[in-house]
């Protein structure tokens, strides 16, 4: 039966590689949030030929979602012929922006080489459409199989699933008793099996001065003067700290197995906006940073805190006129599943099968839906799975192989049947 259920797979190759291209196509780049709602039709129209009942939810309310550009995801749900477990595949359809250097249209879907190139081919369109043929193929050499499979397009994971899966988490649609298992098809290469993430805390640190004529610096306070301090005491002492911070979590790649915050932006005093004239002579009052902290199963959100307000606080005491204000924006728990989960063996009996290897079990360096359904859906029998080599993500000529999506359609298959049907099970 799995000679079957491959050679069903081998028979849809074309199909794929089309469903790809056609996805591809759509440029929903977010943001803003262009095309979603076309492309989760497209999904809901293709997946209703197939007996699915589709449901398209908008995200009403989240970050971004307007008349003009809803938040529209779309939900399928097949169930068979007897009660059972339900296993759901959930991708993100939203891409970020082409950027330059590209040789290829990145809306096009080229195919050439043996590969489907655009934006999105890798993360992940890729994935999503390996998963509907894996799916579809499944369905037809076991049309009598019991549970139920769902299969969803889902919005803004590039800039944080809150229009996406945490709505719908929200929701209910990634809780039991309606979901068992949730494969994510992100690419994290085929022959891996992604467990889980890093933890995440962004905060706004702004430093506070007061203004004066720039000829006369010393009647005000330089903002400026304050944030610099703040980051020189992060190169001084922060940072050494968290690298010598290291983790037992498979982390890839290597460099990732360590504590890290990027200094993401900077922002102080006059804007560029007097170009093309010239500036005014002001000291500034303000100047602000967003961080961005990744940390590891064994640090505590409380604790990764402590270690930057402390250093605020320490230069309030020792530097005349400093002041400072903290915003958290965005965090996120490191999460890890079992490697002895359900959904775990299930896709590793279908790498060995296909690839004549054991996985490899690794953690993502950044975060990806996984994070909400575990923390708003309660659900922990979740990873992450599909097609495409990471590193190819967001660059130009992002491309996704042809055989590597079949090769991992065939994986999803075998979970799938092991999942469902038990196939494989002593």
């Amino acid at each position: 039966m799995k000679e079957k259920l491959f050679r069903a797979i081998d028979d849809r190759r074309d199909d794929l590689v089309a469903l790809t291209a056609d996805l591809i196509r759509f440029p929903t780049i977010n943001p803003p949030g262009e095309a979603y709602t076309p492309c989760a039709e497209y999904i809901g129209d293709r997946l209703k030929k197939s007996g699915f009942g589709v449901e398209y939810v908008r995200g009403v309310g989240t970050p971004g979602d307007t008349d003009r550009y809803p938040r529209t995801n779309v939900t399928a749900r097949f169930d068979g012929r007897s009660p059972g477990p339900t296993v759901h595949f959930n991708s993100h359809i939203d891409v970020v922006e082409a950027g330059d250097g590209w040789t290829v249209d990145p809306f096009a879907g080229t195919v050439k080489d043996g590969r489907v190139y655009g934006r999105g081919a890798c993360d992940m369109k890729g994935g999503l459409a390996a998963s509907i043929i894996a799916v579809e193929a499944f369905m037809a050499v076991f049309p009598d199989f019991p549970g139920a499979i769902e299969i969803s397009g889902t919005v803004d994971e590039e800039s944080g699933g809150y229009g996406g899966v945490a709505y719908l988490a929200e929701k209910g649609y990634f809780s039991k008793p309606r979901v068992d298992h949730v494969i994510i098809p992100e690419p994290l290469n085929k022959d891996r099996i992604c467990l889980g993430h890093r933890g995440v805390w962004w905060a706004e640190i702004e430093t506070r001065g007061s203004i004066a004529h720039g000829s006369m610096p010393f009647l005000g306070d330089s903002a400026i003067r304050h944030m610099s301090a703040v980051l020189a005491a992060f190169e001084d002492e922060l940072f050494p700290a968290l690298d010598r911070k290291q983790t037992k979590m498979p982390v890839v790649p290597e460099g990732a197995r360590r504590s890290t915050m990027n200094i993401n932006s900077i922002h102080g005093g006059q804007t560029e906006d007097f170009r093309p004239g010239l500036p005014a002579p002001n000291v500034p009052d303000s100047c602000r940073t967003v961080i961005d902290r990744r940390f590891l199963l064994e640090e505590s959100i409380d604790d990764v805190k402590a270690e930057v307000t402390s250093i605020l606080d320490r230069l309030k005491s020792e530097r005349p006129k400093f002041d400072y204000s903290i915003n958290d924006l965005f965090e996120v728990q490191p999460n890890m599943t079992d490697r002895d989960a359900p959904v775990v063996t299930a896709v590793a009996e279908g790498i060995r099968e296909i690839f004549g290897k054991e996985p490899d079990y690794v953690i993502s360096p950044g975060t990806y839906d996984q994070k909400h359904v575990a923390r708003i859906g309660h659900l922990f029998d979740c990873i992450a799975y599909g097609p495409g080599i990471l590193d190819l993500a967001h660059r130009p000529d992002e491309w996704v192989g042809i055989d590597d999506m079949v090769e991992s359609a065939k994986v999803m298959a075998i979970g799938l049947d092991v999942l469902l049907r038990g196939a494989g099970r002593s």
